[in-house]
């Protein structure tokens, strides 16, 4: 039931529960701990002696084992269960983090990345899917959106965090910070406590080992989700590069703005994602986007590249927790977590793409400039397919009647 009902008024179930709460502080702990790591690994990889090519296999290997990762670690949340899975993966971030302290070798550090991408793939895909299944069906649009704040606050402090420990106190310092952070977020998650909403499948229904992995009805949602994560990772890749070029002294700002502004719209646009559908979430930010990625391609100054961050986080946080919302509308409880899996596999992916696909884009062009404007194309190509499968969906329904 969506709602309960008292007399004749709606109640709406309560969405700030014990177990929300705790789910979202133990994602806050894990990626505040990652995120630490993201500035200051690919550093410490170089002063032992690393290349140019190996400081790159830092991100690369860890992206390519979560995702590789992710749809066995949602095929192993809807079977063995989410929490021994969410502990497995987490125990496995913390100990890898740990271990970097005893590693001063180039290529045992990639190896560890290896190791670290596995645990990144169970640890968030299984928080995806335990809050999904905590939140009331009827928010959680808004639910998604207030969960995903988490990740913002992590993305907007971690890396400052990071470099201002490394430069203070050393690199040690930094994995003894993010190592403790790993331990409070296993820690926060042996309290996680919820109903299992997991009907078992039927026991003469037969699903083939790749659906088993993927989730169909999660594959629109994750296509969209696709374009716009090659287009952040252009972002991440290649904004401090572009700030170079386009003679901008301050390109954290970016950062920081776009953050700012996620934190703001992500709340109000959960709300409206639960009352009016995808389509009054998705249209208007994919417009933003687009006008955000076009706006940072012009940008010249401080002030200019703050109205482009502003401008692209309205689009990106809306984005994200409505197609993530989405993606658990479609999907069916007991497939929950392979759905989890395809979504987050896409983000995975498409950042991977963007770094490389966006990259060769800006060498062709000669310019990052360039390189975003020609990006819009990605959210162009989301408006057709979205536009695709809303009239396709009309349509049927109109020839079923």
């Amino acid at each position: 039931m969506a709602h309960t009902f008292t007399g004749n008024k709606t109640q709406r179930k309560p969405l700030w529960t014990k177990a929300f709460l705790i789910t979202s502080l133990a994602n806050l702990l894990l990626f505040f701990s990652f995120q630490m790591l993201i500035p200051t690994i690919p550093t410490h990889l170089s002063m032992l002696g690393g290349d140019n090519v190996q400081v790159g296999l830092v991100i690369g290997i860890f992206t390519i084992s979560s995702l590789l990762t992710r749809p066995f670690a949602g095929r192993a949340l809807d079977r063995l269960g989410r929490k021994h899975v969410l502990l497995v993966g987490l125990t496995i971030c913390a100990l890898t983090i740990a271990g970097y302290s005893y590693i001063a070798a180039v290529t045992l550090i990639l190896a560890a990345r290896f190791v670290h991408g596995i645990g990144w793939g169970l640890s968030t895909t299984s928080l995806g899917t335990v809050i999904a299944d905590i939140i009331p069906p009827e928010r959680r649009g808004e639910g998604m959106g207030y969960y995903g704040l988490s990740n913002t606050l992590a993305m907007a402090v971690g890396p400052l965090t990071g470099l201002w420990v490394m430069q203070s106190l050393g690199f040690s310092y930094v994995l003894l910070v993010s190592t403790l952070l790993a331990l409070l977020s296993i820690f926060s998650s042996l309290f996680i406590t919820y109903p299992k909403p997991l009907p078992p499948l039927k026991a003469h229904i037969r699903i083939r080992f790749v659906d088993r992995l993927w989730e169909q009805t999660a594959l629109l949602p994750s296509a969209l989700l696709l374009c716009t994560a090659i287009c952040y990772g252009g972002i991440v890749t290649f904004i401090t590069l572009y700030g170079i070029e386009a003679h901008i002294p301050n390109v954290g700002l970016f950062f920081l703005c776009n953050a700012s502004m996620v934190l703001l719209v992500r709340p109000i646009t959960g709300v409206l994602f639960d009352r009016k559908g995808p389509a009054w979430v998705l249209l208007p930010g994919a417009a933003f986007t687009i006008s955000g990625l076009l706006l940072l391609s012009y940008a010249q100054s401080n002030a200019s590249l703050a109205i482009a961050a502003l401008c692209y986080g309205v689009g990106f946080g809306s984005i994200q927790p409505a197609l993530q919302a989405w993606t658990i509308q479609r999907s069916s409880p007991e497939r929950r977590g392979a759905a989890n899996g395809t979504f987050f596999s896409a983000n995975d992916l498409g950042i991977g793409l963007g770094a490389l696909a966006l990259g060769a884009l800006a060498n062709w062009s000669g310019s990052y400039a360039i390189m975003y404007r020609y990006s819009t194309v990605l959210i162009v190509l989301f408006l057709i397919i979205y536009g695709w499968s809303f009239w396709s969906l009309v349509w049927s329904k109109k020839t079923a009647h």
